[in-house]
């Protein structure tokens, strides 16, 4: 499934490390970290994809058919 959607990511740089936290707001189970702000993006990016990915395999396996709901938020 190769959809677009947008998602809120919380950056924080740690002060004593100088790394870059990154977590989704939408789904918590998404983290990651990068040296840079572009790194932990891009790190994130791929977290937030993978977490999707086993979303969708768990309910498909578990409730058998998915529909797609748009809503305005």
């Amino acid at each position: 499934m190769s959809e677009r959607r947008k998602f809120t990511v919380s950056i924080v740089k740690d002060p004593d490390s100088q790394w870059f936290a990154a977590r989704c707001v939408e789904l918590p189970e998404a983290i990651s970290q990068g040296r840079t702000e572009a790194e932990a993006l891009k790190n994130i990016r791929e977290a937030v994809e993978l977490v999707l990915d086993e979303r969708r395999q768990s309910a498909s396996k578990a409730h058998g058919k998915l529909v797609e709901l748009t809503v305005n938020a």
